[in-house]
């Protein structure tokens, strides 16, 4: 008996020696988090961020030590949560890498040089590559309070020698990038000159010198940028070999440029395929009517939001919390003349509810504001659109899953749009792949984003086609990341499914539960954590066990 207490005994004192461990390499993890944040700001410059070639190789040894603290850390004494978060760091550290050594948006990519921002984005952060001193206009409320007024000139000033310093920063020769930069400089000047009929600006002469001055030096960077453009013929795409290490150490998708066109064009045809199936199974029921007025627009949107979130509250598919409701009330848009509406807003004229399937971005918004994750590695956005397998691949999943769970019983020519949203998805990433690897121009690949969308709904309007494609050749994976995340969600739901078959209370409400608390990060983090199985990544992270 008394040797059975000692064996208890050091049972228990190897179990508490373990767990304190354990906590130490939390705390060691979490402090790490923190300094590796606070390094990912470049310092000034005259007030604006420091993107200078100088700056960077004087940083270079810091973040080496970094990612040395990172890989001290013992793993085998973290928990799966932990793993997670380590793993979660250390690919942000690949895309600090990855963009010194190869993105270089700073050096390739005029639009990175965009500082004023109108909108917030539908998912966690801007997408695209950003500089780090953005200013947000959807932030402020007009009129201003005085401290907002000194806030908003304070972030104004900036943007004078930010683009002094672009000037010298942009030696890259990517044409694509160049050219289409331009535009997104452009508007920056529309969007500075609507500030100035806000409320109450035009009484504050203060604001109003900083607004003019930021007009008068975006105009003298968009001239330089066009003078310039002349000279570069380079290619904009970041190769096939790139690529593939991008998405695998940054992005955490555990697939090759070839699988991801392999994927795609798989998608595509069985979207097509789909849609034809779905034309002959309704070809005797009357087609969809689009919204013609203000009137019929607003009514249809607003019986859309409703029938979504009770669909989705009555059949136990997601916990629909008091606030989802108010976050899709606030992007129903509105009536667009037929000749004026792109690829997403013809869908909504005849349902609004597929594409509002997709704002599923707008309650995971309101969730982090609402619910801020607990975890301090998981509170704010990713870098480097690294949730973007995440939020863009659950957002289009579940268009077609509420379609399968029941959404369009009533009216199924509603069904053909979700078919024809993905094959636009598939189309536009499979034109971003072969822009990346350099086989095609971002022209040529907005010709197949256009060709391959069902009936012509791409070429109604181009500024959506010249915008999608843009961002897709300055953001690598991000065109592709709607069907690659689509795939990766399915997987981690297929093999939740077969390893929970027996239990009832592993159902589909609390799958996307678990979704929601685990919080913004790659799929392939979320399947680890969730069926506690790292095998979709022993291919890519070093060290796991």
């Amino acid at each position: 008996m008394k040797n059975f207490i000692i064996f208890l005994s050091a049972l228990f004192c190897i179990s508490t020696s373990s767990l304190a461990s354990q906590n130490d390499n939390r705390k060691t993890l979490e402090i790490l988090f923190s300094d590796w944040r606070e390094f990912e700001k470049p310092p000034l410059l005259n007030g604006a961020p420091d993107y200078t070639y100088q700056s960077f190789n004087n940083r270079i040894p810091e973040f080496r030590e970094l990612r040395e603290r990172l890989n001290e850390i013992d793993k085998s004494m973290l928990d799966t949560q932990s793993k997670v978060d380590w793993t979660l760091i250390w690919a942000e550290m690949n895309g600090f890498e990855f963009n010194f050594r190869v993105l270089k948006p700073w050096e390739r990519d005029p639009a990175y040089y965009k500082s004023v921002w109108m909108n917030r984005s539908d998912v966690p952060a801007h997408e695209g590559p950003t500089h780090h001193k953005v200013i947000e206009i959807w932030q402020y409320s007009f009129p201003l309070t005085d401290n907002e007024s000194k806030k908003l000139i304070n972030e104004l000033k900036i943007i004078p020698p930010l683009n002094e310093q672009a000037k010298l920063n942009l030696i890259g020769n990517a044409k694509d990038l160049w050219i289409a930069g331009i535009r997104d400089i452009e508007i920056q000047i529309d969007n500075l000159k609507s500030i100035i009929s806000f409320p109450d600006i035009s009484k504050n002469m203060i604001l109003i010198d900083a607004i003019n001055n930021a007009i008068e030096s975006t105009k003298s960077l968009s001239l330089w940028l066009k003078n310039e453009s002349s000279k570069k013929n380079g290619p904009s795409g970041i190769g096939k070999e790139n690529y593939t290490w991008y998405q695998n150490n940054v992005h955490l998708v555990p697939l090759s440029w070839d699988d991801e066109v392999m994927l795609l064009k798989r998608e595509l045809s069985r979207a097509w395929a789909s849609l034809k199936l779905e034309e002959h199974k309704n070809r005797s029921l009357p087609k969809l009517n689009p919204a013609s007025s203000p009137e019929e627009y607003n009514k249809l949107a607003s019986q859309a939001s409703k029938d979504l979130i009770n669909f989705l509250d009555k059949e136990d598919i997601i916990e629909v919390k008091d606030f989802y409701k108010e976050a899709l009330d606030q992007h129903l848009g509105g009536f667009v003349e037929e000749e004026k509406r792109n690829f997403f807003w013809i869908t909504a004229h005849l349902d609004p509810k597929p594409l509002f399937s997709h704002f599923f971005h707008w309650f995971e918004l309101a969730e982090m504001d609402n619910n801020p994750n607990k975890n301090i590695i998981r509170k704010d956005p990713v870098l480097y659109n690294i949730f973007d397998s995440r939020n863009e691949g659950v957002a289009t999943a579940v268009e077609e899953m509420f379609m399968q769970l029941g959404l369009y019983e009533n009216n199924p020519r509603s069904k053909e749009i979700v078919y024809i949203l993905i094959a636009q998805r598939a189309a536009r990433g499979l034109g971003s792949l072969y822009a990346h690897a350099n086989l095609m121009t971002m022209e040529d690949a907005g010709k197949i984003h256009s060709e391959f969308t069902p009936r012509g709904w791409m070429k109604t309007e181009k500024e959506l086609l010249i915008f999608e494609q843009h961002l897709y050749l300055r953001q690598p994976g991000y065109g592709t990341s709607y069907i690659t995340g689509k795939y990766l969600f399915e997987n981690a739901l297929a093999e939740y499914s077969r390893l929970n078959e027996n239990i009832i209370t592993a159902d589909l409400k609390n799958f996307f539960a678990e979704l929601i608390k685990i919080g913004n990060i790659p799929m392939t983090l979320f399947q680890w954590e969730i069926n506690n199985d790292w095998s979709i990544l022993k291919e890519i992270v070093p060290g796991l066990n």
